[in-house]
């Protein structure tokens, strides 16, 4: 009998890892959409609110004609991706040279900023508009302890991994909110130019992502940096009773190569090398098989990404760890073993930057701004290329940029729904049609 039987196929899973990532980035659109139409009441959008790297090129003018503001979104947004540009060649070199810990506390300093400053200014725009009674003693003091746990569950300290998601969604929240403020022009050119630098930075092999990427496969390390990062799926169907959970693979086990129980030694063998090199490369740890009871408490311990079991393959579907091992079964040694792959933590789940987040809810924030039917076309759009960039993720195992299709099929929808269904449904409804 078959002991470690895999799922049927792939898309068996994929429908429940997309799942785990769409819910968080659909709770993050809905929120910024919310504080949008509660928030902007002034019809006219078109003017900034406030001076940012994004706007320090040129400043939007209702009154300047439609070439001249094209001209100058251009502008913004080539000094707006030169600007991240840099900004990453830079995170790559402290990340070469190992500045880690310095790394870590720009972000956790960046966080902060963040949680409180522009927390606490929308919550002060929230406050004015329901009239919230409310002292300043309570609120700083409010602030100031959502800021601090924010910061620890995000990079200072473990703590429960629906904590950590909650605080990340809540970030890109926020800097979503602020990017919606920038002129419509700007905001427009802007998320094509992030989408062509995003596609840019990832595929090409001189990118600073890609380089960034590489560089953490290299050493094994996790890169400090704001990632959403979903609970991993184990597929308990396809695991016999009493027996240790495993992750679903993408490849099947080379059983019949070489004898079972030598092959049960060294595939245990070479988990525990894995195991310990992505927790603190401190040796080799071994451990035995246990009962149902405690497996599932294992299992439990695994998905939230705090426990590495030796006989348990920690790989989704969407990221896979290629392994490749040379061993020497008849001196009892291994030679060495490559990691390749996308998402290096221990849990072997999806990982998603928070500026895909950010940049798909400012497309929905923005299409807010104008009428409800765009917001329903682009959210539908911006999901389809969010399942179409996944599903490619699975079939070519390759690093992928999130944003492109999303966005593309965002604005491309946007402009249909805005230009041609919106009058189809108006003059529909002036002479009184249904379809």
């Amino acid at each position: 009998m078959e002991q470690n039987p895999k799922p049927k196929s792939v898309l068996d899973s994929l429908g429940e890892e997309i799942v785990r990532i769409v819910i968080p980035v659909s709770i993050c659109m809905l929120i910024v959409v919310i504080l949008v139409s509660v928030l902007n009441t002034d019809s006219d959008s078109s003017g900034p609110s406030f001076t940012s790297v994004a706007t320090i090129a040129y400043t939007e003018s209702s009154s300047d004609s439609t070439w001249d503001k094209l001209k100058g979104a251009l502008l913004n947004a080539l000094v707006f991706v030169v600007v991240v540009t840099a900004v990453t060649f830079l995170l790559v070199l402290l990340f070469y040279f190992r500045c880690t810990k310095f790394l870590k506390y720009y972000m956790g300093f960046s966080s902060c900023l963040v949680l409180g400053f522009m927390g606490g200014e929308i919550s002060l725009f929230l406050i004015s508009k329901f009239k919230i009674p409310i002292d300043c003693i309570t609120f700083a003091l409010s602030l100031f302890n959502f800021t601090v746990v924010g910061v620890l569950a995000v990079f200072m300290s473990k703590t429960a991994i629906i904590v950590t998601q909650g605080y990340l969604v809540v970030i890109g929240v926020l800097v979503a909110y602020w990017f919606t403020m920038l002129p419509e022009w700007t905001t427009w050119v802007l998320l094509v130019a992030m989408s062509l630098y995003d596609l840019a930075a990832v595929l090409l092999p001189g990118g600073p992502l890609r380089l960034l990427v590489e560089l953490a496969i290299s050493r094994d390390e996790d890169i400090p940096a704001l990632v959403y990062e979903a609970r991993p799926v184990i597929n308990h169907d396809s695991v016999p009773r009493g027996s240790v959970v495993q992750r679903r693979v993408w490849r099947e086990r080379r059983d019949n190569d070489f004898g079972s129980n030598e092959n049960l030694d060294s595939r245990s063998n070479l988990n525990a090398i894995v195991n310990s090199s992505l927790e603190s490369n401190s040796g080799l740890e071994r451990f035995s098989s246990i009962g149902s009871d405690e497996n599932e408490r294992n299992a439990a311990d695994v998905e939230d990404g705090q426990v590495l079991r030796a006989e348990s393959e920690l790989a989704a579907p969407l990221i896979q760890h290629r392994i490749n091992v040379r061993m020497n079964l008849q001196e009892g040694s291994n030679d060495d073993f490559v990691l390749e792959g996308i998402g290096l933590g221990s849990s072997g789940a999806i990982k998603l930057g928070l500026g895909d987040f950010i940049f798909y809810s400012v497309l929905v924030a923005r299409a807010a701004m104008y009428d409800f039917m765009t917001v329903y076309a682009c959210y539908l759009a911006i999901i389809a290329g969010l399942g179409i960039t996944l599903m490619l993720l699975a079939l070519y195992q390759k690093a992928l940029p999130a944003l492109p299709v999303s966005v593309m099929l965002g604005v491309v929808f946007y402009l249909l729904t805005r230009l041609l269904l919106e009058t189809f449904v108006v003059q529909c409804s002036m002479n009184l049609l249904m379809f």
